[in-house]
């Protein structure tokens, strides 16, 4: 595929994107904006929020990771379903009785001022950081494929795919985003859906043969039950999986906007379920395209990358694949990776503009919308800031690094809000910033050194958990004895 075609490809996709943009936020106000005037359907929120979650990172960094983790992450996914359920239940009846355009507010309301700025500032860079990275995986692709090729800096590129984002997100916001990441989401399963189609046909294998290829490779197992000190240890992987999505979804201002922008809380909950059960089946899918993929590369003697991360835009886009497979890998990145980034602008913005300006008790509607577009366009500059420095220090699997990020800055968050959740007790407010700096810091003491004070043990995603615990134990000292 030459540059100029996989431009041409990108450029058609941002018209049809901009198109939706325009027409479903063009008479969007700032309750539009941060909420979607609470009237959006859940169905077609729980379409749009597989587009948001599911990040061009999954969409690269999966299908590479089977050579050397087989089906392992499936068991995380698994517990993504039943942290999903958790949210459901439990924080979603939650927000809607409290009415919250942020989600943060709730930390105000039971703690206190300096708490609910604590939780502002953890999301804020938490959010930042995981978007950072998630789009850093798109600009490496597009300097590969065309930007490198052309001759153009990497500096151009990041500039570029920032402000795509910024464009289609800075009029319409929550009320545009679930129409555009629904059309992504579209885009992003019919794209890999078909790349395991004409992959298929190239090995010259049929339903069946693809079938048993899955239950007799190696790399399709999928449950770890044998080795605690791996890894890949299931019940590390489910209880990871399920207390990162109740941090990184159900705490997560980006995730939680679309979702509480649904009509009541029980088409809130429908919302929730359908999309945990469609993540499933989703992430299978990006599986099964990886074990294709490395058959494919074995089968014809081709010498693939050594980053997992390479393998799916090596092999989709240099020629060994039909053209309509670069064209549908090059679709379902850029709907996947921009759904996501989009996502993480708004959500971004309506956090730093609500939580930590308090723009709605110092200013009013007129002065809150300026406010908020120039907190849009410095998100943007920011985002692509930290772009650049990711660039300079990668050197570990994308994904790997998404979720060692958030374990580290979403644990205290995780912390703060089941202890709020489960206690009735009062806490010395001024003080939570110091547990929620303090946790981080005793839980990556204890990953340095689990190998040797634990007989080999290994921590794995369950870092969020330890870090939550040790907030939890911070704010118990912090409570105070008279209530």
């Amino acid at each position: 595929m030459t540059p100029l075609l996989i431009f041409c490809i990108i450029a058609a996709y941002f018209v049809i994107l901009f198109l939706v943009s325009y027409l479903s936020g063009r008479k969007t106000d700032n309750a539009g904006f941060f909420s979607g005037n609470r009237k959006s359907s859940w169905y077609v929120v729980a379409f749009s929020t597989i587009g948001a979650a599911i990040s061009g990172v999954t969409f690269v960094s999966v299908p590479g990771m089977v050579a050397t983790d087989g089906f392992a992450y499936l068991q995380m996914v698994l517990g993504f379903t039943a942290g999903q359920i958790i949210i459901a239940y439990v924080l979603i009846p939650l927000f809607y009785r409290m009415n919250l355009t942020s989600i943060y507010e709730y930390l105000e309301s039971r703690f206190g001022v300096t708490s609910y700025k604590t939780g502002a500032w953890l999301f804020f860079i938490s959010k930042m950081l995981g978007a950072s990275v998630r789009l850093f995986v798109v600009c490496i692709v597009q300097q590969l494929l065309v930007f490198g090729p052309l001759g153009l800096p990497f500096l151009l590129n990041v500039l570029f795919t920032i402000g795509m984002v910024w464009l289609y997100t800075c009029k319409g916001g929550v009320r545009s985003l679930i129409w555009t990441d629904s059309l992504k989401t579209f885009c992003l399963i019919f794209s890999v859906g078909l790349c395991i189609y004409y992959i298929a046909i190239d090995l010259d294998m049929n339903f069946l043969e693809v079938r048993n290829l899955f239950r007799e490779s190696d790399m399709a197992r999928i449950f770890f039950f044998d080795d605690i000190n791996d890894k890949h240890y299931f019940f590390k992987q489910f209880l990871a999986g399920a207390f990162t999505v109740i941090a990184t979804t159900g705490l997560d201002q980006d995730m939680m906007q679309k979702t509480l922008s649904c009509k009541n809380i029980k088409d809130s909950q429908k919302n929730m379920i359908t999309g945990s059960i469609l993540q499933i089946f989703i992430n299978l899918l990006f599986l099964m395209l990886g074990v294709l993929l490395y058959t494919y590369a074995a089968a014809n003697n081709i010498q693939l990358p050594a980053k997992g991360d390479e393998v799916f835009p090596f092999l989709a886009t240099r020629g060994f694949f039909p053209t309509i497979v670069g064209i549908l890998f090059i679709v379902g990145l850029i709907s996947a990776a921009y759904a996501a980034a989009g996502s993480a602008l708004t959500a971004l913005t309506t956090s730093f503009t609500v939580d930590i300006l308090d723009s709605r008790k110092r200013h009013n509607e007129k002065q809150t919308a300026r406010l908020r577009k120039r907190v849009h366009a410095g998100m943007a500059i920011i985002m692509g800031t930290v772009i650049l420095v990711i660039n300079q220090l990668n050197n570990d699997a994308v994904i790997n690094t998404v979720y060692t990020l958030a374990s580290y800055t979403y644990g205290p968050l995780l912390g703060m809000f089941i202890f709020g959740i489960l206690s009735r007790k009062k806490l010395r407010d001024k003080w939570v910033p110091v547990v929620a700096l303090a946790s981080p810091g005793l839980c990556y003491i204890l990953d340095i050194n689990s190998t040797t004070w634990f007989n080999g043990y290994v921590f794995s995603h369950e870092r969020l958990i330890l870090n939550a615990l040790f907030t939890f134990i911070g704010l118990c000292l912090l409570a105070r004895k008279k209530q």
